[in-house]
């Protein structure tokens, strides 16, 4: 019996989640927002802009130029191109694009000094 009971506690879940951290290297919580790891990541299909004070966006152009899809850290916008220029727009945030440059207008925040990064050296 006190057999029986030693193996019931010593393979219970609970014993071997108390021993789990004890193995180290892993993690245990996926989620918990590593900076280095989801930040890295640039989105399929789109150009990536380095600004001025270390900001960067992603834009994703779609429907032959009509529209550019804003990839910001906290959200994606579309932007609907206006009417001349490479200026495109949702009614607040503003998007003009010149060749490799770009500036970006947000409500409050700006992205300014905006260009395409040269590829990496190999």
């Amino acid at each position: 019996m006190k057999k029986r009971f030693f193996y019931l506690t010593l393979f219970s879940p609970v014993s071997l989640a108390l021993l789990l951290p004890g193995c180290g290297g892993g993690k245990l919580w996926p989620f918990d927002g590593d900076a280095a790891t989801t930040s890295s990541r640039k989105p399929a299909n789109a150009t990536e802009y380095q600004c001025d004070g270390g900001k960067r966006f992603y834009v994703r152009m779609m429907d032959n130029g009509a529209t550019a899809w804003l990839i910001l850290p906290d959200r994606e916008v579309a932007l609907a191109k206006a009417s001349s220029g490479n200026r495109y727009s949702n009614g607040i945030a503003v998007l003009e694009i010149n060749g490799s440059e770009a500036a970006l207008a947000d409500g409050t925040v700006t992205y300014s000094g905006c260009k395409v990064p040269p590829p990496p050296a190999k």
